[in-house]
């Protein structure tokens, strides 16, 4: 999954949690906890990228 997808679903995610209120406690719990990994890999991805630009400064 690349970070646009990621983010993307999150914030999909995140807007239905705010604005739903028909969730079952279940239903809450599930999405929260997939836009809590999806925000996890985002933060990975952005972490990657942050460690490659390093280096390739660094190597200037």
């Amino acid at each position: 999954m690349t970070y646009d997808e990621a983010l993307k679903r999150a914030e999909e995610i995140i807007a239905q949690l705010e604005q739903s209120e028909a969730l079952s406690i279940d239903e809450y719990k599930k999405l929260a906890a997939e836009a809590t990994s999806l925000l996890h890999t985002c933060k990975s991805l952005l972490t990657e990228m942050h460690e490659d630009v390093t280096v390739r400064v660094e190597n200037l």
